[in-house]
Order: structure tokens, then sequence, then C-alpha cells
């Protein structure tokens, strides 16, 4: 149980630090690249380096089943929820604000728990119409002016991310670092198709910035930070395994502002301090009671 707590400890505070990072890195990786064909090289590889690791190490392969399952959640995560953001980047949305209205995550996942059974208390639903009022009080600010197309993309990236996070909860998948790498690998080749699709151009990184950008994204946010979430998502409340939305934020402000030279105003701070407000609301620990089903750290 100890070992558990301190591996849930470690999970947590990798996402907390470094998909707030992650929103800087992927502006920057999409200044030299397409965004969805970005994002496909980003995953392909991630997963094909932990697929390959684990088979070397002697993992059974996933069945049949399991590379269904898993794969349909890497295309709801990855392609809509990922490849939504980075198109929304495209559109001028800065990643401050991107991982701001995506701190809604939470609030969507809490909604989607509902239809396994999962209860949702008042003080719950109340931060649900907190976070959604703060989303609106953040579209008054200038960041997101005149790039509707790219907020509704990252509504649709938060409502696709927690749909799949919870969907995935329910159905038969691999082990935790097993399905990590067919999520991965399924929804980059899915990020491959999109693009190809939409006629993205397939070009290596333009920049030195952008291909080293590229880099963490694939080492560090997707091996580590995409593996530490499957985890947590298998071992604690869905509550708590999303719980990094209304970090990151924080993180992705302070460093937007510092290096990326982005600017955000009274009013989309004032969504943002909503906005997390809601959160926070439904992330708080809550006694189970006795005849919970429910798996905490």
């Amino acid at each position: 149980m100890t070992a558990t707590r301190g591996r849930v400890l470690l999970a947590l505070l990798s996402l907390y630090l470094i998909w707030g990072s992650t929103y800087l890195a992927m502006r920057w990786a999409i200044a030299g690249m397409s965004p969805l064909f970005m994002a496909g090289v980003r995953y392909v590889i991630a997963g094909a380096l932990i697929y390959a690791f684990l088979r070397w190490r002697g993992h059974a392969a996933p069945t049949p089943v399991q590379w269904r399952s898993a794969g349909i959640v890497g295309v709801f995560l990855l392609l809509g929820g990922n490849g939504a953001v980075g198109i929304a980047m495209e559109h001028g949305v800065s990643s401050a604000l991107s991982a701001t209205v995506v701190a809604i995550t939470p609030l969507c996942a809490a909604l989607f728990a509902r239809i396994w059974g999962q209860r949702t208390s008042r003080r719950e639903w109340f931060g649900l119409g907190l976070g959604l009022a703060g989303v609106a009080m953040l579209k008054q600010g200038q960041g997101l002016e005149g790039s509707l197309a790219g907020f509704l993309l990252l509504i649709f990236a938060a409502l696709s991310w927690s749909f799949g996070s919870m969907w995935g909860k329910h159905q038969p998948q691999p082990s935790i670092w097993m399905a990590s790498a067919v999520q991965m690998l399924v929804g980059g080749l899915a990020l491959f198709l999109a693009s190809a699709v939409s006629g993205e151009t397939w070009s290596a990184p333009a920049s030195a910035q952008s291909f080293w950008a590229l880099v963490y994204l694939i080492f560090i946010g997707a091996i580590v930070g995409f593996s530490s979430y499957v985890f947590l998502l298998a071992t604690v409340r869905p509550a708590l395994a999303t719980s990094y939305a209304y970090v990151n934020p924080l993180v992705a402000v302070l460093l937007g502002v510092w290096l990326g030279r982005e600017v955000v105003d009274a009013a989309e701070l004032a969504g943002l301090a909503v906005i997390l407000s809601g959160v926070v609301l439904v992330c708080w620990p809550v006694k189970p009671a006795p005849a919970s089903d429910e798996v905490g750290p």
C-alpha cells in the first residue's frame, strides 16, 4: 500500500509539472510542423518504443479485444483530445489559454462517470456549473478573441478526452504500460490518417526549437506523462486522476508568459480563477460510502 501511494504521488507530480509544460512545447513544435502530423509522430514513436521494450522484457502481446478497446481509447484521447488542442493552437490560441480551457476536463469526466453509475453530489454539480461559467468568462478575454473555432476545438478536446478516459475504465485492456503503448500507437496512426485527409504537409521540424520541442513531447510528455495518466486512471478515482487539469494552467500560464512572451488579461485571469474553483469543488476528497467500489490511492 505504501509503495502504491508513492507511485500515485509520483505520477501526480509528473502530470502536474510535465503536462503543464507540454502546452508551450506543443506551440513551439507546431511552429515548424503541421499539428496533426506532429502529434502522430510524437505518439507513434513513443508507443512503439514502449511496446518494443515490453515485448523484449517478455510481456504478452495484447489480445484482439484488448487492441480494439485500448485503440478506441487512444483515438478519443489523442486524436479527439490532443489533436484538437494542436489545431486550436494553429488557430492562434495561446498555450496558457489552451491549458485553461482544457481545465474543464475533470468537470466533464465527472459528468460522463455518471453513465457508469458513479454518483455526483450537489457540490460536484455546483462545481460543474461554476467551471462552465468560468469558461464563458474566459471567452470574453482578448486571448481568444477572433478565434471562436479554436475555442470550440478546445471544448471538444476536453469532452473527447474525458469520455475516452471514463469509457476505457470499463473496457478490457491489457496491463497499464501495454495499454499506454497500444493507445499511443493506435491514436498516433489515427492522427496520421486525419493529417493526410486534411491535406497537411508532412515534413521534418523546420527549426531547432521545433525539433527539441518534439523530442521533449515524445520522451517526457508522452512516455512519462501519458503513461503516468494511464496508471492513475487504473489506480485512483477519476476526479483525482484528472486533477492535473487544474494545476496545468498555472504552470502553462507561468511558462507562457515567461518563455513564450504570451499575454494574459484580467478577464482571462478571472475566468481561470472561476474554472479552478469549480474543479476544486469536484475533485475535493470525499469519504466513500461503505459499499463503494471506487479504488483510491
